[in-house]
């Protein structure tokens, strides 16, 4: 029977207001904004954790500055600078002035007291590399069996589930860390397991509930998640530790698992699968959505073309430019607060804000710059693959050169927080970039799709923490940071310039069930309007379907 609620509409055009796919972007946004702080919220904990042991380098104490030298004009350019007619060593660590100065008063002085180096553990830095990348481990390896889960029994399940693992496991870090390191690493792997479930899970849905007109929009607001997460965690992991609740560093996992548990149940009351299944999801809205995707979603689901796809030029593009982001954006999730600490000596409040900085610029760059590309792609300004480039560019162009600048700024505090702040920060612009363009190519296989680039390009995930501890193992100096801040921007000037050349935002050949059908060009115009009853129709259909027995389900 049609729902009392199924009035045909009085026109094609998008519904006004707040609507069900709004809803399921924002617990999507709110579970990536847990997915990311259970990820990340080791990197901060970690500086709490670990004795500073001897083989960090010595850092001098400047005396009280007068006005005649400026603590953030020290730029350590050359091997010595001399300060009073005492030789400091320029190119291993910044001297700590004892009184706070700087634009942000960033500087901190833990000698003077009040420090927080009196961590438990005893990791040197390649001890501490394995422990941050560890959760890539398990990560990439779920990430294309997510892929395959999602699009033959939905995203709802897998990405609920995944991050329910993690939670739990989050809420045990404590326990196993002081058990043992190599328990520790077992808790980190199993989340990784658990998380790699979530982004193809999420693609998944995307590809079912926003239309391509909104897609960049949608889905940028839903991945921003992930950077308002981690600046969240960040900055409240200082204050967790600082103020010594529930111990100290132990309460960063214990708040992040905790409000994980009560996302989940929101999740599991308010998120369906498609439109079709959602019992409160009203007839404007279910008709635009099914109309704006038309068939580029098959109804019944079709096999993967694993071997078209294993040639398809278009989906090696996307893999490279995600190993790239990855690489680039990994290197400053987790080793960022290491630098922010052992280098510009900040003490835990401080490294928590000035380490969230990137991720909160990267939360407003993805609010403003995806949209924007849906305005250009909405009014034919540009190609939809020109669109996608021009995000591209600025993301990992512009990422790449503030690192190159960071790199250069030595000590002074102030220009190199505004300029990691810039290379996190742009990274929000991939979400109008290779972010989304899975869904262009091939919008049927878009979980698995995106399970596929995530496996390759995590690798980056526990490459990248790991390449940077084994150059600073021992020697953290900023000429070994900056060695760190090269090969992020290197990799992402050589993933941008493969994207430029060889991108595409066409619908693959590959993405139909049957390929002699011509791919269809995505209108809400001109159709008409016996198209309604079908959809009314479909979505008795797919409710009906969720009464009917096992067999009748037609699998991948």
């Amino acid at each position: 029977m049609i729902p009392q609620d199924s009035i045909k509409p009085s026109s094609l055009n998008k519904p006004e207001g707040w609507g069900i796919r709004h809803l399921v972007v924002f617990l999507g946004f709110w579970g990536f904004a847990m997915s990311y702080a259970m990820r990340f919220n080791l990197s901060i904990a970690i500086v709490a954790m670990v004795k500073r042991n001897s083989s960090n380098i010595p850092i001098p104490v400047l005396p009280p500055l007068n006005n005649s030298l400026h603590h953030d004009d020290l730029l350590l350019s050359s091997s010595h600078y001399t300060y009073n007619n005492k030789s400091f060593s320029a190119e291993k660590a910044c001297p700590i002035p004892v009184h706070t100065s700087g634009l942000f008063g960033l500087n901190s002085n833990p000698a003077a007291g009040g420090s927080s180096d009196e961590g438990e553990f005893e990791w040197d830095e390649v001890q501490q590399g394995i422990i941050l990348g560890s959760f890539f481990w398990g990560y990439m390896c779920t990430q294309l069996p997510g892929g395959i889960i999602a699009q033959k029994y939905g995203g709802k399940w897998p990405l609920g589930l995944g991050l329910l693992i993690t939670a739990v496991f989050a809420l045990l870090t404590p326990i196993m860390a002081r058990a043992h390191i190599g328990l520790l690493i077992a808790a980190r792997v199993i989340q990784g397991f658990g998380e790699g479930l979530t982004t193809p899970a999420m693609h998944s849905l995307l590809s079912k509930w926003v239309p391509p007109a909104e897609r960049g929009t949608l889905a940028s607001i839903t991945y921003s998640g992930c950077s308002f997460g981690t600046a969240g965690i960040m900055i409240a992991s200082g204050y967790l530790i600082q103020e010594n609740i529930f111990g100290g560093w132990p309460s960063v996992f214990i708040c992040s698992g905790a409000l994980t548990l009560a996302w989940f149940v929101l999740w599991v009351v308010f998120v369906f699968d498609s439109p079709e299944e959602h019992p409160r999801v009203g007839s404007d809205e279910l008709y635009y959505i099914q109309r704006s995707i038309g068939d580029q979603v098959s109804k019944v689901k079709p096999p993967t073309p694993w071997k078209k796809m294993a040639t398809s030029l278009p989906l090696w593009v996307i893999i490279v430019a995600h190993t790239g982001h990855t690489w680039g954006l990994y290197t400053l999730l987790t080793e960022l607060p290491t630098y922010m600490k052992t280098i510009l000596n900040f003490d835990i409040k401080q490294n928590s804000w000035m380490s969230a900085m990137p991720y909160a610029l990267m939360c407003v760059t993805s609010f403003i710059i995806p949209p924007m590309a849906d305005v250009f792609i909405k009014r034919k300004w540009l190609a939809t693959v020109n669109v996608r480039k021009a995000c591209q560019v600025i993301s990992h162009i512009g990422g790449a050169l503030a690192l190159i600048g960071a790199s250069y700024s030595g000590c002074n505090t102030t220009m190199t927080v505004i300029l990691l702040t810039i290379a996190g920060g742009a990274n929000g612009a991939a979400f109008g970039g290779f972010g989304v363009n899975h869904i262009d190519i091939a919008s049927n296989h878009a979980g698995i799709l995106m399970g596929v680039t995530n496996t390759v390009a995590n690798i980056s995930g526990f490459l990248g923490p790991y390449v940077a501890g084994v150059l600073i193992n021992g020697n953290a100096t900023l000429e070994r940071w900056q060695i760190v801040f090269y090969i992020a921007a290197a990799v992402y000037f050589v993933d941008t310039l493969v994207f430029l050349l060889f991108a595409s935002a066409d619908e693959q050949p590959w993405n139909r069930a049957c390929p002699t059908l011509p791919p269809v060009h995505n209108s809400t115009a001109n159709l008409l309007e016996s198209d309604y009853d079908d959809v009314v129709l479909g979505r008795e259909a797919e409710q009906a379907k969720n009464y009917s027995s096992d067999d009748d389900i037609i699998s991948v």
